[in-house]
């Protein structure tokens, strides 16, 4: 790029950005923004710079044009600008991203640590879902963002679901700890098994209906380590799970309420929910990575 062999031919001659902005009679700081990609010399001063420098104006632009000319040079800078006004915006909306991932990051640390050092239930239930209900408005403000899916596509309107999902799941989870906690519900033993056990089976059948749907990202779905490597081992993680939600979900109701283990049914249901489709999407993955590198 421009900028880099401005850069590069200045420090070759030997030259501070302040000699070479006193010679071609502009400000330092003009130098420091070609040379850092936040604007491009027009036509005339690139000529200078070229005979400052003792390079061909080709050289500077890297790239090749037929003649010297101001029209020629003219053009290829604007192609220039173009491709650094993108490169701009590239990564200003990154900037964006990790900002915004950096809120909800913190808002879910901020959580934890009150859900471990509050003594008091009732606040540490408020303050804990306040938290976690703001990240996750943020998240669904920011999904075209977070996700790099167009507004237009109709898989965007999937990851807003499961957002609002989440956060529906979310207060009403946080909401019945609430008044169960102020005694202004109560549930008896076999209440909060038959609540535990609807709620979990209409999460995992809710994912499995929009498993297939949700686009590949990083934000929303199954996040492993392969999965948001690889898009193939994705879709097939996604696959399973929308596969073997509803008659998992329909055998762990039956056990839930005819074992009385609850606690151990319900932790095998989720391992087996979660660890199918991650396991055969990890086989996938190494598979196919192992077929690459022996290529």
């Amino acid at each position: 790029m421009i900028n880099e062999n401005i850069k590069k031919y200045r420090k070759a001659k030997g030259m501070s950005q302040e000699e070479m902005a006193v010679k071609l009679n502009v400000v330092r700081q003009t130098i420091s923004k070609w040379e850092n990609g936040l604007s491009v010399p027009d036509s005339e001063i690139l000529i200078d710079i070229a005979k400052l420098l003792d390079v061909p104006v080709s050289k500077l632009l890297g790239t090749q044009i037929e003649n010297d000319t101001i029209d020629d040079l003219t053009a290829e800078l604007s192609r220039v600008n173009e491709e650094l006004a993108n490169k701009n915006r590239r990564q200003a909306l990154v900037k964006r991203a990790n900002e915004k991932r950096g809120i909800i990051l913190f808002l879910s640390f901020v959580s934890m640590l009150v859900m471990l050092g509050i003594k008091n239930q009732v606040v540490s239930i408020v303050l804990s879902a306040a938290c976690i209900i703001t990240a996750l408005i943020i998240l669904y403000c920011n999904l075209a963002l977070l996700t790099s899916v167009t507004t237009d596509d109709f898989k965007i309107k999937t990851v807003r679901f499961a957002t609002i999902f989440n956060i529906m799941v979310l207060i009403v989870c946080a909401g019945t700890a609430l008044l169960s906690e102020i005694n202004v519900i109560k549930f008896s033993e076999n209440g909060e098994k038959i609540f535990a056990t609807m709620l979990v089976s209409c999460i995992m059948i809710v994912f499995g209906i929009i498993a297939q749907k949700l686009p590949f990202t990083r934000h929303t779905g199954l996040r492993l380590p392969w999965t948001v490597r690889d898009e193939e081992a994705w879709n097939i993680a996604h696959k399973i799970i929308s596969y073997i939600s509803l008659p998992l979900a329909l055998i762990y109701i039956a056990c839930a309420l005819t074992i009385e283990k609850f606690k151990a049914i319900t932790l095998i249901a989720l391992l087996l929910w979660v660890g199918i489709p991650s396991l055969i999407s990890y086989i996938f993955f190494q598979k196919k990575y192992y077929k690459k590198s022996n290529n």
